[in-house]
C-alpha cells in the first residue's frame, strides 16, 4: 500500500545498545538489564511495558529477518515532504538517528523500502536516493544485491535494504531493466493499482493482462535476474506473471482474499497456488483493511492469513511484508493521513485505523513471533517465515 526520504552514534559509557549487540547477548542478558517477568517473559527493551518470551526473542536473534516491504524513512515526514507546496526543497526519504535507533531495535534485517512511483524521472530520484543511504553511512546501511549480502548484514552491525518500486512504469523498454539493474534495482513491482503498459493495477475496472510490451518486461527481468512482484497487480496480470516467468514471481506485501471480504487487493486462491508453484513466495501484510473487513481486527486476524497460506500451499512459501514503516500508518499526523487516504479508490475500503491491532509499533516482528509461537509453528518453521523463505527465492531469482 505503500505511498508514493540526513541519514543518521558514537562509543561512550553510555551509548545505547544497537539492535544486534542487544540481540547477540540473548534472552539471559535482558535479564540483566530489565525485570524478567514470569513465565520467561522479558522487557526487550527497558522503555517499553511490552514482554517478550525468551524463545521469541532468541527466534528474532538467530533468524535473517526480512521485512520485503518497509518504509526505512519515517512515514510522516515522507507523505509532509510529498503532500507540501515545497516538496522539492524537502527531503522525505531523510532518515535521522533517532530513526536509526528505531530501526535497530526492530528485529530486521533486511528492509525492502518500495513506493509507488509513476516513471522515469521519479525513478531515478528515488534509486539514488536509496543508494545514498549505503554511501553516506556504510557504517549502519548496506545495499544488498546478492544473498551473500544478506548473509554479511546478518553477521555485521549494519542493516540491509533492497531497492525495488511499486510500479514498472520506469520501464520504457527493455534495455531500461538492464539499466535500472545496474543502479542497484533488484525487484520491481509490474503494477501499482492502475494500468500500465504491462498490465493491470488491482482497482482497474477491467483486467487484460500482460501486454505484449510487458512479457518483453518479464522476461528481461528474468534475464537480468530482477525479481518480479506482483503485490498490486490485477487478477489476471497476477496470474499471467506467474505462467510467463521462468523465475519464480513473489506477492512482498499481500494478503488471503478469502478472509478480507474479497478485497481487490488481496490475493485469491488461484493465484497463491501459482505463487507457490512458481517457487515464490508471499509476504503478509499489516494493513488493517487487507486483514479483516470488520471488528474488531487484530494480530490474531493477521495470523489467520499464516495459517491460511500455510495449510494452502506450505509453510515454505511464507514470509513478511508490513506494508508500513516503524510505526504504521496511523502515527502519521494530519492533514497527511487525510491526504493518503484520499489518494486510493472506493475499493480500499479504510475504515477508521489504517493498522492492525498489535501489529502497528517498532517491535511488531516481535509479537508477530510470539503468534506463531501460539499458533504452534515450530523454530524452523518461524525461521523460514521471518526471512528463509525470501532468501531462498531471491537466491533462485538474482544471478549472483
Amino acid at each position: 500500500m505503500s505511498a508514493s526520504a540526513d541519514l543518521g552514534g558514537k562509543n561512550g559509557a553510555h551509548a545505547p545498545l544497537s539492535r544486534r549487540q542487544f540481540l547477540r547477548t540473548g534472552a539471559a542478558a535482558t535479564a540483566v538489564a530489565a525485570p524478567m517477568l514470569n513465565f520467561g517473559q522479558y522487557k526487550v527493551f527497558a522503555a517499553s511495558e511490552r514482554t517478550y518470551s525468551a524463545r521469541a526473542v532468541d527466534l528474532v536473534n538467530r533468524s535473517l529477518v526480512v521485512d520485503m516491504l518497509s518504509v526505512m524513512a519515517d512515514l510522516g515526514d515522507m507523505l509532509e515532504a510529498m503532500y507540501s507546496r515545497n516538496s522539492k526543497q524537502l527531503d522525505g526519504l531523510a532518515i535521522t538517528d533517532e530513526h536509526i535507533e528505531k530501526l535497530r531495535s526492530s528485529g530486521v534485517d533486511v528492509f525492502q523500502p518500495a513506493v509507488g512511483l509513476g516513471g522515469r524521472e521519479s525513478a531515478l530520484s528515488f534509486v539514488a536516493r536509496l543508494n545514498g543511504y549505503a554511501a553516506k553511512r556504510p557504517d549502519v546501511f548496506q545495499r544488498i544485491d546478492t544473498v551473500a549480502d544478506m548473509e554479511a548484514v546478518k553477521k555485521s552491525d549494519r542493516m540491509g535494504y533492497i531497492i525495488g518500486i511499486q510500479n514498472s512504469s520506469h520501464f520504457d523498454r527493455p534495455d531500461d531493466v538492464n539499466e535500472f539493474y545496474h543502479l542497484g534495482q533488484r525487484l520491481s513491482q509490474l503494477t501499482y493499482n492502475s494500468q500500465n503498459r504491462i498490465g493491470s493495477g488491482s482497482t482497474d475496472r477491467v483486467d487484460g493482462g500482460i501486454s505484449d510490451f510487458g512479457v518483453a518486461i518479464v522476461e528481461r527481468m528474468n534475464e537480468v535476474g530482477m525479481a518480479v512482484d506482483v503485490s498490486h497487480c490485477g487478477d489476471q496480470t497476477t496470474l499471467d506473471a506467474f505462467d510467463l516467468s521462468s523465475a519464480p514471481v513473489l506477492i512482498t506485501h499481500s494478503n488471503v482474499r478469502k478472509l478480507a471480504g474479497d478485497h481487490p487487493r488481496c490475493k485469491p486462491d488461484e493465484a497463491i497456488k501459482k505463487m507457490a508453484k512458481s517457487g515464490g513466495v508471499m509476504g503478509i501484510s499489516g494493513v488493517r483493511n487487507f486483514v479483516r473487513d470488520k471488528e474488531p481486527t487484530t494480530i490474531e486476524h493477521m495470523l489467520d492469513h499464516f495459517d491460511y497460506v500455510a495449510k494452502l500451499v506450505g509453510v515454505e512459501h511464507l514470509g513478511i511484508g508490513s506494508d508500513m514503516d516503524a510505526d504504521g500508518y496511523d502515527d502519521v499526523p494530519e492533514p497527511a493521513y487525510s491526504a493518503l487516504k484520499s489518494g486510493y479508490k472506493d475499493s480500499y475500503k479504510f475504515r477508521g485505523k489504517i493498522d492492525t491491532d498489535d501489529f502497528d509499533h517498532p517491535k511488531k516482528v516481535f509479537d508477530l513471533t510470539e503468534g506463531l509461537i501460539r499458533r504452534g509453528y515450530s523454530d524452523a518453521d518461524i525461521e523460514l517465515i521471518l526471512g528463509g523463505n525470501f532468501k531462498r527465492a531471491l537466491g533462485e531469482i538474482w544471478k549472483s
